[in-house]
């Protein structure tokens, strides 16, 4: 056996999918403020009437501006790509992000920030005191999730992102976990819109107490600023399409709900033929513990949207409700990729129930949820699998019909949140020349360590040229990570 060369990579990483979340709750984020921008647009996304900006009640930092549509993000597809076949079915008729605002809504911007961000970071954190929220009493019936830069910029998706954030309300009380604040949205990379059916919205009181708590990525070398932007459709109580509002609660489900940090391993070649589905495939998930994927309906009610939340190398999550031992499936929700190689990318939009989905649930029934992984050409370690469920516990008047699933099929195809972004255009493709090729450096002896600060090595970084460092068979050599 011949010498072994220790390749110190650097940030080469940085174009390459990282899909294990690091669970440091390290602190690198400077308080945030926030700023909040309110525009009227009922007569859709694409209106540019303008109103006051509302009160956050946290920053005196209030904006006004235009709505503006961005044609990059409604896109099919790449050009010039051929997307793989998605792993269930999808309706390509419409875009949840597209649908026309409810009558009586505003669509209103906030953001938190500004944000450290250190090279390689990739650590769990909190928003700091109150964040941005409306100023008055009334109904949230859409929200969406991004990311920005100092100059404004949306940073690409391979270079920083939100691997997952979450959207808490300490003033409620969450519905399936007990003594947790209510979970009311998620999203991470793939960047989920979540938007209710007219004539129903989530209850908003201006004295709401509200946390982030988020995971940011940074893949390049250089410390960043970023801000966490959400727009939140909302319809103020004083007016008068409030008053038909019934209100919808979220319901959290989650293939491990109640972890201190859910997540779950998907080591390659588990599974059957290529494919891994937790907990499905993994008999000692929950071991003798109960299942944290079910919830037991708490009372008579209406299912109204859905859609699930992945990691790369995910491919779809599914919900399904048990009645006295039989189940029915509920919705797949798929995730559609756009890079060509598939789920190895954070290209990716999920799909979403359609505006006139319902399903009507009963007391003591089991919701649960589960997760589907391509382990056919890697691992994923730290995956998730959560899909936030919205209930009603009545119909609006006119509303479509909720039938039983246990009588009348409900899994129809769903609709992608969102196209393609601009910010997922780099899918790699030809060599960074700033690497050196370290098939052509010359070997020297490994020093008895090979400290790493900044995510640069001490020896044979290949963004440093040096020489790379060689170890005999049967030695051994350390590495170490220097503080920063």
């Amino acid at each position: 056996m011949g010498k072994m060369r220790v390749l110190g990579v650097g940030l080469a990483l940085a174009g390459v999918v990282m899909a294990a979340c690091a669970s440091d709750n390290t602190s690198s984020s400077a308080p945030a403020t926030g700023t909040a921008t309110s525009m009227s647009a009922t007569a859709g996304p694409t209106t540019a009437a303008v109103t006051a900006a509302s009160d956050s009640g946290s920053s005196d930092n209030t904006t006004t501006d235009t709505a503006a549509t961005d044609t990059a993000a409604t896109e099919a597809g790449v050009e010039g790509t051929s997307p793989p076949p998605d792993s269930g079915p999808i309706d390509p008729t419409s875009i949840v992000a597209d649908r026309p605002l409810q009558p009586g809504a505003t669509r209103m911007h906030f953001e938190i920030g500004p944000i450290d961000v250190q090279p390689g970071q990739n650590n769990i954190d909190y928003s700091r005191g109150q964040i941005p929220k409306p100023g008055v009493d009334g109904y949230i019936v859409g929200i969406a999730p991004n990311l920005r830069l100092a100059d404004g910029s949306i940073p690409p998706v391979d270079v920083i992102h939100l691997h997952h954030g979450v959207w808490l309300n300490a003033s409620g009380r969450d519905s399936t976990s007990t003594g947790l604040p209510e979970r009311f949205f998620a999203a991470g990379e793939e960047k989920t819109t979540t938007i209710l059916p007219v004539g129903y919205g989530y209850p908003y009181h201006a004295s709401d107490r509200w946390v982030i708590n988020y995971m940011l990525h940074n893949l390049y070398p250089i410390d960043q600023q970023v801000w966490i932007t959400y727009d939140i459709d909302f319809i103020p109580s004083t007016d008068p399409a409030a008053a038909t509002i019934v209100t919808a609660r979220p319901i959290w489900t989650d293939v491990q709900n109640g972890s201190i940090y859910p997540v779950f391993d998907v080591i390659k070649g588990d599974g059957t033929d290529g494919v891994y589905t937790y907990p499905d495939d993994a008999p000692d998930a929950y071991a003798a513990g109960p299942a944290k994927n079910t919830w037991t309906v708490d009372r008579d009610g209406i299912l109204l949207a859905t859609a699930g939340h992945l990691h790369p190398g995910g491919m779809n999550t599914d919900l399904w409700l048990d009645r006295a031992g039989t189940k029915a499936h509920l919705f797949e929700s798929v995730a559609h990729y756009w890079e060509p190689a598939g789920a190895v990318s954070w290209d990716v939009a999920m799909s979403a129930t359609p505006e006139n989905w319902r399903v009507a649930v009963q007391a003591g029934d089991v919701l649960s949820t589960n997760a589907t992984y391509d382990s056919g050409r890697a691992s994923w370690y730290e995956s998730m699998g959560i899909m936030v469920v919205w209930m009603a516990d009545a119909a609006t008047a006119g509303d479509v019909p909720a039938p039983d699933p246990f009588v009348t099929a409900v899994d129809v195809p769903g609709q992608l949140t969102h196209g393609h972004l601009a910010e997922n255009d780099n899918h790699g493709g030809a060599p960074d020349t700033s690497y050196m090729n370290a098939l052509l450096q010359p070997s020297e002896p490994a020093a008895a360590e090979i400290p790493i600060q900044g995510y640069v090595y001490a020896q044979g970084d290949m963004l440093a040229g040096d020489a790379i460092p060689t170890v005999a068979p049967g030695g051994s050599r350390s590495t170490t990570s220097m503080p920063r």
